[in-house]
């Protein structure tokens, strides 16, 4: 039987006596960054994957996002590390200036060993997709333009109605749907129950780099209303990536509405200086314009039964840690590898998880709050800013980056274990 083969009844070796067992049909929602590479590993694993998405094709583009400490040993055993390191904007660091364009700061791509505020790892979210959607659409099922419509699940699998009108069972479903997960909101409750709002919206869009920019990001950020306007490379020469920060405790505007969301924008930056003027001229022109508030995902449990969440849907850190990629990846990781380990028991492998991510979550959530308090407009009445300089935050940084042991589950099956 050929395993590579995904129309196959897949059939995995356990260790145990010669004995082997059929794997596992898993279903995955979302197919940005958590739900291909846990593809990958449930794949590596034995199991039979299927990722479905609700948008017609892979979203190009998008916000830079960045491997760190742990994530990039995840990466390396993936055995991806030279095509994820080929798809980065080769940005050599950062400088914040004044209003004037005059350099105040300045963070480089190398500083700490390559996991300090700008990585030796940067990639654009589209780019880091396209790799991991690259490396397993030979043997996984991927289902574009379809979503989760119905769930039921019992003691021996999880049947899905989906919104396409098929219907088919699986033994495991795992949300990797993002911070306004569907499937979260339809096994766990509601987002409100959930999401913790950090105060701060985050915009981005690609822009013609009219700016001169080359290998280095620039950061403005006005003090006195706590906006700030950034402008990055990215791999097109001919075009740069654009973002702004804004506090605002009330920009309630629907997350689909695209055409308010640009509205509310342009309200809320007026009279920001810099460039922000000269990026805001190219939000008409955009393709790839992208808006949320800075949130959080905070749950005590991240599974139910035969349902388990993964990367934002289960805890996203925020935009403001930094690490919201790394925690996907090592997420992915864990979840495939203690599950195969606990032989696919969802009430067992899906605790393992839990338990081993539980401190890596929870460092890197802590982070990101005290980076959104950083950026808060003082006030009379406002709680000083986090003090950064003390050795309690060179401790969080490292938990944050390397607090979680990648055990080598050399008991569980391994269907590509040698590196590509």
């Amino acid at each position: 039987m050929d395993v590579d083969d995904p129309k196959q009844e897949r059939t995995v070796r356990t260790g145990k006596q010669g004995m082997r067992v059929r794997g596992p049909k898993v279903l995955v929602a979302g197919a940005s960054i958590a739900g291909p590479a846990l593809a990958h590993w449930l794949r590596r694993r034995g199991a039979e994957v299927t990722v479905v998405e609700r948008a017609d094709e892979l979203r190009p583009g998008g916000q830079a996002v960045d491997a760190r400490g742990v994530a990039k040993e995840v990466i390396g055993r993936m055995g991806l590390d030279a095509a994820v390191r080929a798809a980065c904007t080769d940005t050599a660091g950062a400088h914040t200036v004044d209003a004037a364009g005059q350099v105040l700061e300045t963070f480089r791509a190398d500083d700490d060993g390559g996991d300090g505020f700008i990585a030796d790892i940067e990639i654009l979210r589209g780019d880091l997709s396209q790799v991991l959607y690259d490396d397993t659409r030979d043997g996984v099922e991927y289902v574009f333009g379809d979503r989760i419509a119905e769930l039921a699940q019992d003691a021996d699998g999880v049947d899905v109605v989906f919104a396409g009108g098929d219907r088919r069972r699986f033994d495991l479903v795992v949300g990797a749907d993002g911070l306004h997960s569907e499937l979260r909101a339809m096994v766990f409750g509601p987002h409100e129950r959930f999401l913790r709002h950090l105060g701060h919206v985050l915009a981005f869009y690609s822009v013609p780099n009219e700016f001169g920019l080359d290998r280095w990001l620039l950061e403005y950020q006005d003090q006195e209303s706590g906006r700030s306007a950034l402008l990055r490379p990215i791999q097109d020469a001919t075009r740069a990536m654009a973002m702004f920060y804004l506090p605002s405790a009330d920009f309630d505007v629907d997350y689909r509405d695209v055409a308010a969301q640009k509205r509310l924008l342009r309200e809320r930056l007026a009279g920001l200086a810099w460039l922000a003027p000269h990026i805001l001229a190219h939000l008409d022109d955009t393709p790839d314009f992208y808006l949320a508030e800075v949130a959080q995902v905070v749950m005590d449990r991240w599974s139910s039964g035969r349902v388990g969440l993964l990367g934002d849907a289960a805890f996203s850190s925020s935009p403001m840690s930094g690490q919201g990629t790394g925690l996907a990846l090592v997420g992915a990781y864990l979840l495939a590898g203690e599950l195969a380990a606990a032989e696919w028991d969802p009430a067992t492998g899906f605790t393992r998880y839990e338990a081993r991510m539980r401190s890596f979550v929870e460092a890197n959530q802590e982070i990101g709050r005290l980076n959104a308090r950083s950026r808060d407009v003082p006030g009379p009445d406002a709680e000083p800013g986090p003090d950064f300089a003390g050795n309690w935050f060179t401790e969080l940084v490292g938990r944050a980056i390397n607090g979680v042991e990648l055990p080598d589950y050399a008991g569980v099956p391994d269907l590509i274990s040698a590196p590509r």
